[in-house]
């Protein structure tokens, strides 16, 4: 196990920032880490990155107490702080080069190279940090976090300032390392977690609320299955009514309905029999979800 968290908890003064918290991330799996503002999500990621210590419970890090083992911790993360700090006045790959003097890399000029390559700051390498747009600074970050093939990538709001092209480039970059290391990241765009993650962890007012596989945390959203049909021909709502598993019918207008079943009851074999068996000409059939906005809407209000 990559990152296990153990009954988390941290208290400023009277303030419980985060909650008895408990939760594991494997190698090769990409996390979304969710909440509202002031939920908890960076200081749970400033206790798993050495920042500052826990109050009760703990944490390990590839077999590593952050307590107790703190620079064996250091060196196996990599991190993406939400303010991105950066030495601004350094060009980009002297800081990145930099950066690897610290870790005390051996391969430093080809391992920057190859960061460099990466997060596609081939044309900004020679600027001054300070001169780049916030985006391109995201970049640097990233860099910086991912320079010493680090086993756990820990990124908070990895993409702030990206434009929509950036997005797509650095998005799937995560998505590239979630295969071989442990990605926790915690972001405010939704689709974003629906293209990413493979599991979901909500946090609201420091405690956990979910921890589910991302198709599993839609399901969470309605107690029923909702299917949505449109048919060429008119059809009779008190027959519709009479298919097997169909709880409830709700007329939509023009030939369209809602036909609601029961949870976990798959309902569109039946429906489609229907319209063989009465001669109706099926135009539209699709079963409908919810999205992770709507499940962290419900969750966290």
């Amino acid at each position: 196990m990559s990152v296990k968290v153990q009954h988390l908890t941290k208290n400023f003064g009277e303030q419980k920032a985060v909650n008895d918290i408990s939760f594991e991330a494997q190698s090769g799996e990409v996390l979304g880490f969710l909440g509202p503002n002031g939920a908890g999500k960076t200081t749970t990621m400033k206790i798993l990155t050495c920042f500052i210590p826990q109050t009760e419970g703990k944490a390990e890090v590839c077999g590593y107490d952050v307590e107790t083992h703190p620079m064996e911790v250091r060196t196996r993360i990599g991190y993406l702080p939400e303010n991105n700090p950066l030495y601004k006045d350094m060009y980009v790959k002297e800081y990145l080069g930099f950066v690897a003097g610290l870790h005390k890399m051996g391969n430093a000029k080809k391992r920057v190279a190859e960061m460099i390559e990466m997060t596609g700051l081939g044309s900004e390498q020679n600027k001054i940090i300070g001169d780049l747009s916030k985006g391109y600074r995201q970049r640097v970050g990233l860099a910086q976090a991912m320079l010493h093939d680090p086993e756990v990538l820990i990124l908070d709001e990895p993409t702030s300032g990206l434009d929509p092209n950036q997005l797509v480039e650095i998005r799937s970059l995560i998505k590239q390392l979630g295969r071989e290391k442990t990605v926790i990241f915690s972001t405010h765009i939704m689709q974003e977690v629906q293209a990413l993650c493979d599991r979901v962890l909500i946090i609201n007012n420091g405690a956990l609320v979910a921890d589910d596989p991302i198709h599993k945390l839609q399901e969470r959203m309605s107690g029923e299955v909702v299917v949505t049909v449109e048919f060429h021909q008119p059809a009779v709502k008190a027959e519709l009514q009479k298919i097997h598993q169909v709880k409830r019918v709700e007329a939509l207008g023009d030939n369209r309905w809602h036909l609601i079943a029961a949870p976990g009851k798959d309902i569109r074999s039946d429906i489609f029999r229907f319209a063989v068996e009465h001669k109706l000409t099926l135009l539209e059939m699709h079963k409908e979800e919810f999205s992770v906005e709507d499940v962290f809407q419900q969750l966290t209000k």
